[in-house]
């Protein structure tokens, strides 16, 4: 009886350690077969990235719980750990059935421009009101249109903002540029200047557009003691030139943004405007009795250094949400297909891309979302040179 025992003692040893031995084997086989196979036919981490993006990250939270016990006292009580069958099941289908948007984006043409992902949600924001480019013919956004503008508002406006901001001033940057804007969309325009546009796909003026908004922000900038260059080079016109298409278009801005950072060593913050093509109801905030369009921050995924750009993007809604509540439509960032994708953000961790109002808005409201921008990056801007100071 006893050496039966033993026997089977023996056998299960075997067993486990045939078992491993097996497992070793496979696994070295498997890595040589990844490491020896042709680039084509590797697994990469884009492809890793790919499988388990959908992947709720709850999951991987209790991996980690797994390891360090702390964790598990984070845990909100309510957030259970899905199910393996659902795991499985967005991984091999890249469906999620809790976001309808998953299948509908493969199956309704043009729908798939509502899958973005919202890192901060503004007053409002969800994803039917997502900013979003339209994009007629090249010749149509060139085309020659009636405009008109009544000035003499914003140049009162804008001698009260540099009294007041020469009243203010403590602190300036004494000349150096430390702000670039700029237009890749340099000819959005916006249908009440344009009395015989009513197609909102076809709100396109070569002088009144975006770029006045630029301007402005600049100046309001300068009041604030920081100094700003504006690109005022018009893209739209470039890409017609070079006989490029204008999904190209942030290729050709992306030439004098290169230039302007290598010619001024002083500029820390890279900013590009543009128009949105949503509607007054999603762009339009009153706040004291005045109407300002409002604002919203995109951030492109593909590039590596992404993190700092939705890092400054958060802050600065954050500031304006403090200051201006429901001016900012909140933080949304853009990957994939049919999409830029980066924006031109890898060339400055302090790149942003901010939708000003949308087509539906007047340059008075626009003005006095730029002024609000503003005097909240003001702050921010001024808070951190006191930080790098004074470390």
């Amino acid at each position: 009886m006893k050496n039966n025992h033993l026997n089977r003692n023996g056998h299960s040893i075997y067993r486990k350690s045939g078992l491993y031995l097996i497992s070793i084997l496979i696994l070295f086989i498997s890595i040589g077969i990844l490491t020896t196979a042709q680039p084509a036919y590797r697994f990469s981490s884009s492809l890793l990235t790919e499988w388990t993006r959908d992947i709720d990250g709850f999951v991987f939270y209790n991996l980690l719980s797994m390891e360090n016990r702390a964790f598990k006292q984070a845990f909100p009580e309510d957030r259970q750990l899905p199910k393996l069958s659902s795991v499985l099941f967005q991984v091999a289908t890249n469906l999620k059935p809790d976001d309808p948007r998953s299948l509908l984006g493969n199956e309704i043409p043009g729908f798939s421009i509502y899958d973005r992902q919202i890192l901060i949600a503004g007053e409002g924001t969800n994803y039917t009101n997502l900013p979003f480019e339209s994009s007629p013919p090249l010749e149509e956004v060139l085309r020659d249109r009636e405009a008109l503008i009544d000035e003499p508002n914003e140049e009162k406006d804008q001698k009260e903002e540099d009294k007041e901001g020469s009243e203010n001033k403590t602190q300036t940057t004494d000349g150096r540029k430390v702000v670039y804007i700029y237009n890749t969309h340099t000819r959005e325009s916006f249908l009440p200047h344009l009395p015989d546009v009513t197609d909102p796909d076809l709100a396109f003026h070569g002088e009144v557009n975006i770029t006045k908004v630029s301007d402005h922000l600049a100046k309001a900038l300068e009041a604030k003691g920081i100094g700003a260059e504006v690109e005022d080079t018009d893209i739209d016109k470039v890409l017609n030139d070079k006989g490029m298409k204008r999904s190209q278009a942030y290729d050709a801005s992306r030439e004098y943004v290169e230039e302007a950072i290598a010619m001024n060593d002083e500029i820390q913050f890279v900013f590009d405007l543009h128009r949105d093509s949503a509607r007054k109801d999603v762009t339009t905030k009153e706040i004291n009795g005045e109407s300002y369009a409002r604002i919203m921050f995109v951030v492109g995924m593909e590039h590596p250094e992404h993190e700092k750009n939705i890092k400054i993007a958060s802050e600065l809604h954050d500031l304006i949400e403090e200051k201006y509540p429901g001016i900012s439509r909140g933080v949304v960032q853009k990957e994939g297909s049919g999409v830029d994708g980066i924006y031109n953000q890898d060339l400055s961790d302090n790149a942003v891309l901010i939708e000003f109002g949308g087509v539906d808005n007047n340059l008075d409201e626009l003005y006095r979302a730029a002024d609000a921008v503003a005097d909240v990056f003001s702050d921010y801007y001024w808070d951190a040179e006191a930080v790098q100071a004074n470390p």
